[in-house]
C-alpha cells in the first residue's frame, strides 16, 4: 500500500468549500483515527492572515457547517493545533518559498497538495511549488474541477500539471464519486448476481438519469454564466454516474481496471451534429417562479443582463456498444427545479408474454403489467428501490400491482454516520489510492462528447427555451421523452 502523506497544502483554504466541506471532512477523519499521528494541514490563501487567525475562522466554519451533535470542543482544537497558515498568491515566488520553508523538513514524510482554486490558477499553483522545491517523488495533487472549458483548455491544463508530476500522482476530484451512493453503483452491479445478467440490451428498455437543483446562481455569477449546465453538471458528474452505470465489468477493484472501463463507456458515446442536436437535446433558462413556496427571480434578473447561457439541459444518448446498442440514456439537469434530488432509473422492458391478460370490454386482451423498475437515489436521501409485480390479496382472481421493494441505507446502515463524500477523497488522496478520482483519458473522452454536442448547437442554432423556476425544464424537455413512448420520474 502507498505510504499516507503527513502533510496536507491546501490552496483556497479560506474559500467556501474548504469552510463547508473540507475542514469538516478533516475534523471528522481525524476523530476516527484515520489521519497520521505527525500530520500538518498546511493552509493557504490570498488573505494575509496568522496562524491564529485563520484557526479561529476554521474553529467558526466547525461550528456552522457541523451537525450540532457532532461539534466537539476538544476536537475541534486538536484539528486546529495541527492547522498553520501560509498566505499565497500565484505568482509570488517569495510566498512560495516561506511556505516551502515551513514543511521542507516533512518531503520524505509525503505531501499532499489540494488546489481548491478557480482552474486558471492550476498550473500557476503547481509551478511555484516546483520552484520552491515543493515536488518531489512523494508529492501528489487534487484538483477541484472544472479541467478546462473544452478538449483544448483541458489538454492545456493536464499538459500543464502533467510536465510537473506523473499520472498517478494526480487526483482529479469528481466529488460525486466520493457519495456512498455511487459508489455502491459498484456493489449493486458487481456484488449481486441478481442484476448483472439482465444489465444489457436485451433486458433494459432506457435508462434515466436525473440531478436537479432547487438553487439559482448563489454566488456564482462570475462562474456560471458561460459555462451553463452542460459542462457544469453533465462533463462531469452526470457522465462519470452514466460510466459507472453502464460500464463492463471490471478484471479486479483496482484504480487502473476501474478507469479503463469507465473510459471504454465515454468513448463509445456517439457524438452529435447540428442534426442529432435539434432532435436529442433541449437547452432551457428559468425565468421567475416559485421554488419550495418561495418566490425567485429569473436568470437574467439574477445575472443583471441578457444571456444564452443554459440553466438546464436534457439529452437523449446513446453509447455505441455490444452491451447497450440502441438502448437510449435520458439525461437532466437544471437549477431552480422543484426538488434537489439526483436520481438514476433503470427502466426494464416488458415481459415477453403476459399469463394474466384480462378481457377488455371489447374482447380485446390488456396485460395489466407494468415493467420493472430500480430506482437508486443519490440524494437528498440515499436509497434503492425496486419495482415489481405483485398479486393483490383477495379471492376475485389473480390482480396484480406495482409493489415496491425499498432499501434505505440511512435505515439499513442507521447505526452508521452518513459521510461527507469528501472524507472519501480526502483520505484516498492521503493514503494515494486514485480509484474514486478521474484520469486524464477519462476527462478528456467526456469533453470530446460534450464538444460535439456545444458545435451542434451552434450549428442548429439551438436557442435556450424558457421555463418557470419550479419547473422541471421547458415543456420540449417532457417532448424529448414522450416521443419514445417513455416518461422522466419525477
Amino acid at each position: 500500500m502507498t505510504e499516507q502523506s503527513a502533510t496536507l497544502i491546501l490552496f483556497g483554504a479560506t474559500g467556501d468549500l474548504a469552510h463547508r466541506m473540507l475542514f469538516p471532512s478533516l475534523y471528522n477523519l481525524l476523530g476516527d483515527g484515520l489521519l497520521p499521528d505527525d500530520f500538518l494541514i498546511v493552509a493557504s490563501g490570498r488573505t494575509a492572515l496568522d496562524d491564529a487567525g485563520f484557526c479561529k475562522d476554521v474553529d467558526a466554519a466547525l461550528r456552522k457547517f457541523l451537525p450540532a451533535d457532532r461539534y466537539d470542543a476538544d476536537l475541534a482544537e486538536k484539528l486546529c493545533g495541527m492547522v498553520i497558515y501560509s498566505p499565497v498568491e500565484a505568482g509570488n515566488a517569495d510566498q512560495f518559498r516561506a511556505l516551502a520553508e515551513r514543511v521542507s523538513d516533512r518531503m520524505d514524510k509525503g505531501i499532499s497538495v489540494y488546489l481548491s482554486t478557480p482552474p486558471a490558477l492550476f498550473a500557476p499553483t503547481a509551478q511555484g511549488l516546483a520552484d520552491a522545491g515543493l515536488i518531489g517523488p512523494k508529492t501528489r495533487i487534487a484538483m477541484e474541477k472544472p479541467i478546462g472549458k473544452d478538449l483544448a483548455s483541458s489538454k492545456q491544463v493536464n499538459d500543464a500539471i502533467g510536465a510537473l508530476f506523473d499520472e498517478e500522482s494526480i487526483f482529479r476530484v469528481d466529488h460525486y464519486l466520493g457519495k456512498e451512493t455511487v459508489q455502491n453503483l459498484l456493489a449493486l452491479r458487481f456484488g449481486n448476481m441478481l442484476f448483472e445478467p439482465l444489465w444489457n440490451a436485451g433486458a433494459i428498455d432506457h435508462v434515466q438519469i436525473t440531478v436537479g437543483e432547487t438553487v439559482g446562481l448563489e454566488g456564482r455569477v462570475s462562474y456560471y454564466d458561460g459555462v451553463g449546465a452542460l459542462r457544469d453538471m453533465v462533463q462531469n458528474h452526470m457522465l462519470q454516474i452514466l460510466s459507472i452505470i453502464a460500464m463492463e465489468p471490471p478484471a479486479r477493484f483496482d484504480s487502473t481496471a476501474v478507469r479503463d472501463e469507465k473510459v471504454k463507456v465515454l468513448r463509445s458515446l456517439r457524438p452529435m451534429d447540428g442534426d442529432s442536436a435539434k432532435t436529442q437535446s433541449v437547452r432551457g433558462q428559468y425565468t421567475p417562479g416559485a421554488v419550495a413556496g418561495q418566490i425567485v427571480t429569473g436568470y437574467v434578473d439574477e445575472l443583471g443582463k441578457p444571456s444564452d447561457t443554459e440553466t438546464f439541459v436534457a439529452l437523449k444518448a446513446y453509447i455505441d456498444n455490444w452491451r447497450w446498442t440502441g438502448v437510449p440514456f435520458y439525461l437532466r439537469t437544471g437549477k431552480r427545479m422543484p426538488a434537489r434530488q439526483s436520481e438514476i432509473m433503470i427502466q426494464f422492458k416488458p415481459v415477453a408474454h403476459s399469463i394474466f391478460g384480462k378481457r377488455g370490454p371489447n374482447g380485446v386482451g390488456r396485460t395489466g403489467l407494468e415493467p420493472n423498475t430500480l430506482i437508486i437515489r443519490l440524494q437528498p436521501e440515499e436509497n434503492i428501490r425496486l419495482l415489481i409485480m405483485a398479486k393483490e390479496p383477495g379471492l376475485d382472481g389473480v390482480k396484480l400491482r406495482e409493489v415496491g421493494l425499498d432499501v434505505s441505507l440511512d435505515h439499513e446502515f442507521g447505526g452508521q454516520r452518513r459521510r461527507i463524500a469528501y472524507e472519501r477523497l480526502l483520505l484516498d488522496l492521503l493514503e494515494g489510492d486514485p480509484t474514486l478520482f478521474v484520469r486524464r483519458d477519462e476527462v478528456e473522452a467526456q469533453w470530446i462528447w460534450i464538444d460535439s454536442i456545444i458545435d451542434g448547437w451552434k450549428e442548429a442554432g439551438v436557442k435556450v427555451a424558457s421555463y418557470a423556476s419550479g419547473n422541471w425544464g421547458p415543456s420540449s424537455a417532457i417532448a424529448l421523452i414522450e416521443r419514445d413512448g417513455a416518461s422522466w420520474h419525477d
